[in-house]
């Protein structure tokens, strides 16, 4: 496993800080729940044990989802992008992924009337 990992992560563009960004889903209704960082060795924590881990940027440490809130999040599927510079995690979401007890950290969104807070989850596209 650690020389599948270490081909997956030559192939994916950290940014000058040593981060990429990372995008969390719900794996069985498509819901988007967050968008994190991740540093490399939270990529191989993340594949390692199959529960999500990221870089926090304010802490300046990994941060194990969930490991304060109990809102864990299991890795279904690992995905990285063409240009090798934005990864995808298709998760088994436990309890609210936000910090701020909602579902989803994308409940804002900008209208014509102005910026709405929503309660239903942005999911994929059918």
């Amino acid at each position: 496993m650690d020389s599948l990992i270490d081909r997956a992560l030559a192939e994916m563009q950290f940014n000058a800080d040593g981060l990429i960004p990372c995008i969390a889903q719900q794996h069985d209704s498509g819901e988007v729940l967050m968008m994190a960082w991740m540093n490399a060795e939270a990529v191989r924590e993340t594949l390692a044990t199959r529960r999500v881990c990221y870089w926090s940027r304010s802490r300046r440490s990994l941060w194990r989802k969930g490991e304060t809130s109990g809102n864990v999040q299991r890795l279904i599927d690992f995905r990285y992008d063409c240009d090798g510079d934005t990864i995808l995690l298709l998760v088994e979401q436990t309890g609210p992924a936000c910090h701020t007890n909602r579902p989803n950290c994308f409940y804002r969104a900008v209208r014509p009337e102005g910026i709405a807070t929503l309660s239903e989850p942005v999911r994929k596209s059918a």
